[in-house]
């Protein structure tokens, strides 16, 4: 959540709820503060048990944008994967994680392939693990139309009206227009501040599926109103934060 600061902080909380449950985006109607006018807001569920995935993922040899890392208890959607140095990087939601915790590849918990090394949540909400199976490979790809790979090198700031496109690995691919920047969401677990908007829809386990345009990463899926049947709205954390919080870039 871009607050535009140098600084992330430790989730002492669990995670809010399993991103894979098929539960719909309650809408609790928080209110919309900061640069945004006043509009329904919808925090994630309820934890729950982490049901088997709808597919198995690709994810027991490489790892991309729109895959799931697996928690101890929990899963989460990967973002984008980043560097710095030698060291490579995934970026997810910080509502899911906590620090230390271990990351495994597939749905068994045997592939093991790091541990989260920062957390900020609430008033920010992501989080990055730290790699360290080398036999798991992590393209700077994310999932796109069908789940095919598209290339993502570096990130850009969002701006009104530009084109959007997101990966959530409930609904797939969807595409639309980016609204309202520098939003403030109130979650159960706390406000969260400088997201932004889009008129595109998402459901819980979309939850950290990245968002990019034009070849280029913008944020990650922190909730959404509405669901992909109805129509909806998705809130996203900016991703150029975090990179500049971590010192990483997407090769």
């Amino acid at each position: 959540m871009s607050r535009r600061r140098s600084r992330s902080r430790s989730r002492t909380a669990p995670p809010l709820r399993t991103l894979a449950t098929g539960t719909v985006l309650a809408v609790l109607g928080a209110l919309l503060t900061l640069l945004a006018p006043p509009a329904a807001a919808a925090p994630p569920a309820a934890a729950a048990p982490d049901p088997a995935p709808a597919r198995a993922p690709a994810a027991a040899t490489e790892l991309r944008g729109g895959d799931t890392l697996y928690g101890s208890s929990y899963a989460c959607t990967l973002g984008f994967n980043a560097v710095r140095g030698d060291a490579t990087y995934g970026i997810i939601p910080g509502h899911c994680a906590t620090p230390g915790d271990p990351w495994f590849a597939d749905a068994q918990r045997t592939v093991p392939v790091g541990l989260t090394a920062g957390v900020s949540f609430p008033r920010d909400d992501y989080a990055v693990v730290r790699y360290n199976n080398p036999s798991v490979s992590y393209p700077g790809e994310v999932r796109g139309a069908g789940g095919a790979p598209v290339d993502v090198a570096g990130a850009t700031d969002p701006q009104p009206g530009m084109t959007l496109c997101h990966y959530g690995r409930v609904t797939g691919f969807h595409c639309g227009r980016l609204g309202q920047v520098g939003v403030t969401v109130n979650f159960p677990g706390g406000p969260v501040s400088g997201l932004f908007s889009a008129d595109i829809c998402s459901e819980p386990g979309d939850t950290g599926g990245p968002a990019f345009s034009g070849g280029k990463a913008v944020g990650i899926i922190v909730g959404g109103t509405g669901d992909c049947v109805n129509g909806g709205r998705t809130y996203y954390q900016p991703v150029k934060e975090i990179l500049a919080v971590y010192g990483l870039t997407i090769p």
